[in-house]
Formats: C-alpha cells, structure tokens, sequence
C-alpha cells in the first residue's frame, strides 16, 4: 500500500493551514482566487503567507493569533501556503514588491497597496509575543 507523495504532504500540512483558517483566515488556493482578493479589499487585509517551517510553527501563526486579539484589526483575514499552493503565493507576492520572496511573511494592505511587511528573517529568532507586539502597532496605526 503506498500513499502519493502529494496526498501524503495534503494531510501533513491541514494542520498548518488549520491554525489560521480557524481563526478567520480565508485560504486563497489559486491565482484567481488571489486576483479577486486582494486587489479588491476594501479596507485593510492582513496576509499571511504561511510555511512548514519551524518559525511559521513556533512564532509566526502564534504571533498572528495572539495580535488578532488586540482590540484593533483588519477587515479582511487571508493566506497562502508556500510550497503548497505555489502560484496562489507567486500571485500573492507580486503585491508585496518591493520585498522578496519570504515564508513565512506577514503582510498588511490596505484598499490594496501594501503599507506594512514582516519577512521571515524578522520572524526568526523572535518569539511570537514580540511578532504580536509588532502587527498591534501596525493595526494601531493602519486599522483606524
């Protein structure tokens, strides 16, 4: 009996994509979906590209979580899984410019236009309550 490599990676990942999704992130799984999306949000949209990695585990998702708390937040919730859907995130980033690709990353917009970006080296390294401390800032200052 064998498993296909890529049915195998499906159910190990569901995991990941559920922390986010159970708090209100809506996953956008394709290119189109990406398209409709972002561009449109009316308001601010927090994006989290999310990854397997350690650091997405240990204080990225955390992060994220523990800052949706905060009594300010955006309007809008999504996320795309590197290495996972791969071109939903290569559409993703495109918004993101003038930042290179980063997994994990965390990305604030606002009516569409990037205006806050955490990359991965700002993520590593960092435990999830400084993560949090610096996405309540930029709610603070962007989510109003």
């Amino acid at each position: 009996m064998s498993m296909s490599f890529e049915r195998y990676m499906l159910d190990m990942v569901q995991p990941m994509r559920d922390e986010l999704t159970r708090i209100g992130f809506q996953e956008l799984r394709t290119p189109e979906e990406v398209e409709e999306k972002l561009p449109n949000a009316k308001g601010t949209a927090l994006v989290v590209v999310n990854s397997v990695c350690g650091c997405a585990a240990g204080q990225c998702r955390p992060g994220v979580a523990e800052a949706l708390r905060h009594d300010v937040t955006p309007d809008h919730l999504f996320t795309v899984f590197a290495g996972q859907d791969k071109e939903a995130t290569a559409k993703a980033r495109e918004y993101f410019a003038p930042y290179p690709p980063s997994s994990p990353s965390i990305a604030l917009m606002k009516d569409g236009e990037l205006v806050y970006f955490i990359e991965r080296h700002q993520i590593e390294n960092r435990s999830a309550a400084e993560i949090a401390a610096d996405l309540t800032g930029a709610f603070d200052r962007f989510c109003r």
